[in-house]
């Protein structure tokens, strides 16, 4: 884990509704041995009680996005897959909203939508919702409270 997601997940720890799974394996087909090109690490899975919601967190501050970029494509490609296999493994009941988040540093957002924007990544209802974005620079602790963030 790099600098970056230690200040993301305390971030996302600071909403006392929020639990955090970090590095979470995310594996479509059950077993042992996770299958190539059929699994990821998220960075971080945040899981809001108050909403129902599942975040899927990604951290970068790479200038070409490009293996953010790779992740939300495999992601897009098996979505029904994804949301299924995070409900089957953490034991959620009930129903869950599912939303990938991403954190980037303030000078490559544009960049990042214009690059999430030439990937078309949700014409069909049941496909993954566009990517929530937040700046690194915005999680700072100094920016919020640490105990309920605001």
């Amino acid at each position: 884990m790099d600098y970056f997601q230690g200040v993301v997940t305390e971030f996302l720890r600071a909403n006392r509704s929020t639990f955090v799974n970090t590095e979470y394996l995310i594996q479509l087909d059950e077993g042992k041995t996770p299958l190539k090109g059929r699994h990821w690490y998220c960075d971080a899975l945040a899981v809001n009680f108050e909403d129902s919601t599942v975040n899927l967190c990604e951290t970068t501050y790479s200038k070409t996005m490009s293996a953010l970029l790779s992740r939300l494509q495999g992601w897009a490609t098996n979505w029904s897959g994804v949301c299924e296999a995070i409900a089957r493994d953490s034991k959620l009941v009930g129903i869950w909203r599912y939303q990938p988040w991403l954190f980037v540093p303030e000078e490559g957002k544009d960049l990042l939508l214009r690059k999430l924007a030439a990937l078309k990544l949700q014409p069909l209802a049941s496909a993954m919702p566009v990517p929530q974005i937040q700046t690194l620079e915005s999680v700072a602790p100094w920016n919020y409270c640490t105990w309920d963030r605001k």
